[in-house]
């Protein structure tokens, strides 16, 4: 699945959680609409006003997706995906 270019693969942000390793670290998690992989970007905060944009999609690298090897975890990420494609434009600030 393919909606970025023909080297990348348009994923959708279904998830935004601190890390529990380290202080002041946000994961951002994009997943493709089928839910069949993700892609995880990592965002340290380096002050309160640190204020960078996070975008409803991102375009990816094939070779930086991960598979999603569990079902239920599957249809959660596509659902999430699926609702934000229809509901976000790819540069949309979340």
């Amino acid at each position: 699945m393919t909606n970025g270019t023909a080297e990348t693969t348009r994923v959708w942000l279904v998830e935004r959680t601190y890390s529990d390793d380290e202080q002041n670290l946000i994961v951002l998690t994009y997943a493709t609409t089928d839910g069949s992989q993700y892609f995880r970007k990592e965002r340290a905060l380096t002050s309160c006003s640190d204020a960078r944009e996070t975008t409803a999609a991102v375009a990816a690298e094939p070779s930086n997706l991960g598979s999603i090897d569990d079902p239920e975890l599957e249809t959660q990420y596509a659902a999430e995906a699926t609702r934000m494609a229809k509901q976000y434009d790819t540069d949309d600030t979340i």
